[in-house]
């Protein structure tokens, strides 16, 4: 069980999700603001240790529907995106007030699953959140439902939380809930064990998750474990944790119980085999010797040393990089639609916003997003 605990503390970088259960008195719908003082003062103690934190939030709705003074019970979806509106105000004021208290910027990012899987959006998220980071910012993360087109579920942000954490390439995520793990069976049976870690996501442990979900989730463990199986799948270990005690990340390094879903790759192996085997390349960008010694010296491709694109691609979309003799040279994903890469080709990237009216990135495609053929 130690090593367990010290998963959370070795980690580099967290993805931490907090429930709505969490976050809000279930009587009178007020932020619960002495947890998240004590939750962030968590995270400003990984943050002191070099720990970079991402926070995904619930409660917005939650927040919001008091406000508004609507009925209990099921709302319409005109009503759920109304009081997410109202209460997303409040819930990012509480955030930065704490924060800051504590020397951190805090940074609201509204995203929806659409964000993290179209490729255009996912990298343009992606480029925000790594710069928020390296910037000492700590992201505070809400799923965007006041645009929502389908019925909004508060399970949905576990899911969104395993995205995030594979979107930047996070090593650990932490599921802060109402729910100290995963059992063999609904707790309250006789006979049922708790889990401390599951090493592989079978149908099995599928068929634990049920259809049960809390009072306050409607989507309750398996929208947990279907996070798990996007977390892992994207190299994070994955903690499910009973929340509602003060200092539930402090408490987790304690010890105190709760399920870890194991990863079976690294987060930056995880990303590398995904755009070399997941997706269909759409152009070739051809680079000349200056740039193929560039790229095995692990460096980013630049505009400079392309001499020739071919096809038709948007921007995010995955391309065969070649040498000037036709050898595949890597596979990555473009920074540019190919309009834009023939204009820029040739040139030093201090000239991107000259030739096309807008300030682009310095390079056409990031080593991030690149993967080299192996010889």
């Amino acid at each position: 069980m130690a090593a367990l605990s010290m998963q959370l503390e070795k980690a580099q970088r967290v993805v931490v999700k907090i429930g709505s259960a969490l976050l809000t008195d279930a009587e009178t719908g007020k932020l619960n603001r002495t947890w998240l003082q004590a939750m962030v003062e968590d995270v400003a103690r990984m943050r002191a240790r070099g720990q970079e934190m991402l926070i995904v939030s619930s409660g917005a709705i939650a927040l919001g529907r008091r406000a508004l003074k609507l009925p209990a019970g099921k709302l319409k979806l005109e009503e759920s995106q109304a009081a997410a509106a109202v209460g997303q105000i409040g819930l990012a004021q509480a955030f930065q007030e704490i924060l800051s208290a504590y020397g951190f910027s805090c940074a609201q990012i509204l995203l929806t699953l659409e964000d993290t899987e179209e490729r255009r959006r996912y990298l343009n998220a992606r480029s925000t959140l790594q710069t928020l980071l390296k910037l000492g910012a700590v992201p505070v993360i809400n799923e965007n439902d006041t645009v929502a087109t389908s019925e909004i579920r508060y399970g949905d942000n576990d899911r969104l939380a395993a995205r995030v954490a594979s979107m930047v390439s996070a090593d650990c995520l932490v599921l802060l809930s109402d729910v100290d793990g995963l059992y063999t069976a609904p707790p309250h049976l006789p006979g049922a064990k708790h889990l401390a870690e599951v090493a592989e996501i079978t149908p099995e442990i599928e068929a634990m998750a049920g259809d049960a979900a809390s009072i306050y989730s409607r989507g309750g463990m398996k929208t947990k474990i279907a996070a798990a199986r996007i977390a892992t799948e994207g190299g994070a270990r994955m903690a499910i944790a009973n929340g509602r005690a003060l200092h539930p990340l402090k408490a987790i390094e304690d010890g105190t119980r709760c399920t870890w879903f194991a990863a079976h790759s690294t987060p930056f192996a995880a990303r590398k085999r995904w755009i070399s085997g997941s997706l269909k390349s759409l152009g070739t960008i051809i680079i000349d010797d200056g740039a193929v010694k560039a790229l095995t010296q692990g460096r980013s491709l630049l505009p400079a040393g392309v001499t020739a694109v071919e096809g038709e691609f948007g921007r995010g979309d995955a391309v065969t990089v070649r040498d000037g003799a036709g050898h595949e040279i890597a596979r990555g994903l473009s920074a540019y639609a190919s309009e834009d890469a023939r204009a820029i080709m040739g040139h030093p990237s201090q000239e991107i916003e000259e030739l096309l009216g807008f300030s682009g990135r310095a390079e056409m495609i990031h080593r991030d997003d690149l993967v080299l053929k192996k010889p």
